[in-house]
């Protein structure tokens, strides 16, 4: 009995720690690399990665609160042991070692790696470039057209740029603590009249875009009318803008929920001006969260009054109750479970969040589809609309608290909404 016993739980720990470890995808063991060296690794654990850390021969060198690491690391010429270790929230530790033999890489400046001189692409153009000099980098920026589309206080950039179909010429551009400028080859290439993402979301050339809506000042906010029938308990809770960590280019906005009232919310919302023309809408953005099992629910919103109707584009990750992403029907005030699962969101990482609608003239929203990091479920349902008396169009964020009111902190980047 106690054989079998024993047998079992090798066996249990062996199915909870099969998925935990750390993976490094670049460089390869045992290869020849240049200074300084790109690394990229991700860590996983059946509990929420806490930190990930590299050592260069048992000096840490760099670390992240996330559950990977893209960046480069310095290194002197000769044979180096690269570790990249990991923990997770029970305190685990998990290991991955490199021998990596550094020679003298090429000199100072601007490499661009996507896209490449004179090719295609849809919109928006995957971007990724690094820079080097003998001072640190401070800052890089993409330039079309001699038109700066994107600027990073970091030495490496990885984003996408909605472009205008047609030609465009690009610079890459970085500088270094002293100011001194480094360039990239200028390139020239070609955007086709649409943009198709991953999630197969098309956005029309002539479509509208909002960018790094969350970096906007004159958000506002409440917290009881974010409550049922928009009367609800009070909570506490507050946005912080030009967080540098964590964030996708240096400048994401903080949301925070607390206070002592079960159940309370907090709702925020950035008008973006009113438009009576257009009736289809992509909300797109990056949301992160490290306790994501003390949301209720995390809720995205784009809304827009037009022709005495209130249009309330309403999606939210039931996390709590129907565990599934629900859609609001604004005729009858309540939430609409899909059937998409949404009981859980990835924790220590940015999600990618796509949500596309429709309206049309007679006071009718249609949910297209939610995509999150690639999984797009079609959705396709239409529901009947409120009255109102304005015209606007604004996108919102509102965060639920739970049974306990547990505190916790959402972070959001790179936040646009096209329109058309």
């Amino acid at each position: 009995m106690r054989i079998a016993l024993r047998t079992l739980f090798a066996v249990l720990f062996l199915a909870t720690t099969a998925f935990a470890g750390v993976t490094v995808s670049s460089p390869a063991n045992g290869s020849t690399v240049t200074s300084p060296t790109h690394i990229v690794a991700s860590a996983s654990s059946s509990y929420p990665i806490t930190a990930t850390r590299i050592y260069v021969d048992g000096n840490s060198v760099y670390t992240s609160s996330s559950s990977s690491v893209n960046t480069y690391v310095s290194m002197s010429p000769g044979s180096h042991l690269v570790v990249v270790q990991a923990w997770d929230s029970t305190g685990a530790v998990f290991k991955a070692p490199l021998n990596l033999n550094v020679v003298s890489g090429s000199s100072n400046g601007v490499t661009v790696t996507s896209p490449t001189n004179g090719s295609s692409s849809g919109s928006p153009v995957h971007f990724t470039a690094y820079s080097k000099a003998a001072n640190p980098i401070v800052a890089m920026m993409i330039y079309s057209d001699s038109n700066a589309v994107f600027k990073t206080s970091a030495s490496s950039l990885d984003t996408y740029v909605s472009l205008a179909g047609g030609q465009h010429y690009i610079v890459v551009q970085a500088w270094d603590s002293t100011g001194a400028v480094y360039k990239a080859a200028p390139m020239t290439i070609t955007v086709g009249s649409s943009s198709t993402g991953g999630s197969g979301t098309t956005v029309p050339s002539y479509a509208k875009t909002f960018y790094a809506i969350e970096q906007m000042p004159g958000w506002e906010n409440c917290t009881t009318c974010a409550g049922a029938g928009g009367s609800g308990p009070s909570a506490q809770y507050n946005l912080t803008q030009g967080i540098s960590n964590p964030s996708m280019d240096g400048n994401a906005a903080q949301f925070w929920i607390g206070g002592y009232t079960p159940y309370s919310d907090a709702l925020w919302w950035k008008q973006l001006g009113g438009n009576d023309g257009v009736s289809h809408f992509v909300y797109d953005l990056y949301f992160y969260v490290k306790q994501p099992q003390y949301a209720q629910a995390l809720e995205f919103d784009v809304n827009q009054s037009v022709g005495g109707k209130k249009y309330i584009m309403g999606v939210q990750c039931d996390l709590k109750n129907s565990k599934q992403w629900d859609v609001w029907d604004g005729l009858a005030q309540t939430w609409r479970p899909t059937g998409a699962g949404c009981s859980s969101v990835p924790a220590y990482t940015w999600n990618h969040l796509i949500e596309e609608f429709s309206r049309d003239s007679s006071g009718h929203v249609t949910f297209v589809s939610i995509t999150l990091n690639g999984q797009k479920n079609y959705i396709n349902r239409t529901y009947g609309e409120g009255p109102s008396g304005v015209s606007e169009v604004n996108v919102a964020f509102q965060m639920d608290g739970d049974y306990a009111q547990h505190q916790y902190m959402v972070w959001l980047d790179q936040v646009k909404l096209s329109y058309w």
